[in-house]
């Protein structure tokens, strides 16, 4: 099979959506690789590893679009590359539809067939392919947010884990996940009084079990989560529902009554956002404040690490990567039935029954496999 990678194009994205070699193993199975010029660099990769281990490098997105059949990226594609996109490809990458109307409306008039990493789910209910970029995310917000909490980056001036005699920072986790669950062991590290909330009882369970003392469990609802939010100093959203539209769990009106230089983190923005304020911002300009409280809602997070995003999310999406080369999607998904549930945009139909009802668009599972 002939697969391209093209150069990521989000602001702030330097992230590949696979490593030298991932491109080496792949080349050793038959498959020719083609790699947009320079489409590693940010992630430390060259042009000259990729070519040693196989790939052809070709100079434009357009390019790797016509030459190829599997497109693999890591962030969704952009307007510019709408057009590129085929009733033959097969594109394989983050895509949270349910966070944009006009990119669901692309992707069906392409007729192509669109596999969302996010979306990939076992029978135990993990998500293979989002868990590792959830790791970095939720280790990242805990950072971020200690760095916005000091004076001159607009937080209040508290030191995340306090000082002896002096108190630590109150930290609200929203969503006891990946990302909450690294989030919370991160700021409990560094010192942090940590609130943990989620829905479910026995997730709950195991992370009191798990966690340090200095975590608090608490499941989440209207009352619990009122009582978190006051005197908090770093809220983190974490909330997921896997291909659906988060959540919303905290209120604009409850976001006027914190207090100016808290910091908000909503690691949900990919889905829409768990907080009512929320809206997207980027890498290069990443912050903004609603009623004096600082918001930071990067929907790439794990594009500011993109060594240590690359090289892990290379190394669980390849095993998928084999088998759609080695089989066609059809038959992997048959082989492999978690990554049929990746499956979001078929031959123009909408066959991810949550993006259908988030955006009341026709729903159609028969013609999947």
């Amino acid at each position: 099979m002939k697969i391209g990678i093209p150069k990521e194009i989000k602001q702030g994205e330097n992230r590949i959506s696979i490593t030298p070699g991932g491109v080496k193993e792949l080349c050793q199975l038959g498959h020719e690789l083609y790699v947009q010029t320079n489409a590693g660099i940010g992630s430390g990769f060259t042009n000259d590893a990729f070519r040693l281990a196989g790939a052809t490098l070709l100079d434009n997105a357009a390019e790797i679009f016509s030459h190829c059949e599997l497109i693999m990226k890591v962030k969704e594609p952009l307007p510019e590359e709408y057009k590129l996109l085929k009733p033959h490809h097969i594109l394989f990458t983050y895509l949270h539809l349910a966070s944009s109307l006009e990119l669901t409306n692309a992707l069906i008039d392409s007729g192509s067939t669109c596999i969302a990493y996010e979306t990939v789910e076992k029978p135990d209910r993990s998500l293979p392919l989002l868990a590792p970029m959830s790791e970095v995310a939720g280790r990242m917000a805990t950072q971020q947010g200690a760095w916005f909490l000091e004076k001159q980056n607009g937080g209040k001036g508290v030191l995340l884990g306090g000082v002896p005699g002096i108190t630590a920072a109150k930290v609200v986790v929203l969503g006891g996940g990946t990302v909450g669950t690294q989030a919370a062991r991160i700021a409990a590290g560094m010192g942090a009084q940590v609130i943990l909330l989620d829905i479910n009882f026995n997730r709950l369970r195991y992370l009191d079990e798990v966690m340090p003392k200095n975590v608090q469990t608490l499941v989440s609802n209207v009352d619990h989560i009122e009582q978190a939010l006051h005197n908090a100093d770093l809220i983190i959203g974490a909330v997921l529902v896997p291909g659906d539209k988060a959540p919303m769990v905290v209120t604009k009106e409850q976001v006027k009554s914190l207090a100016p230089g808290t910091v908000i983190v909503d690691v949900a923005v990919d889905q829409g956002g768990c907080i009512e304020t929320t809206r997207h911002t980027s890498h290069q300009d990443p912050t903004y404040e609603v009623n004096g409280v600082l918001h930071y809602c990067v929907p790439n997070m794990p594009g500011a690490v993109p060594r240590t995003s690359t090289m892990a999310l290379s190394a669980t999406t390849l095993p998928y990567i084999k088998l759609i080369a080695n089989k066609g999607y059809k038959e992997a998904c048959k082989l492999a039935p978690e990554l049929s549930k990746g499956l979001n945009v078929v031959n123009g139909h909408i066959v991810y029954e949550s993006v259908a009802k988030c955006f009341n668009l026709p729903y159609n599972d028969s013609i999947v496999l």
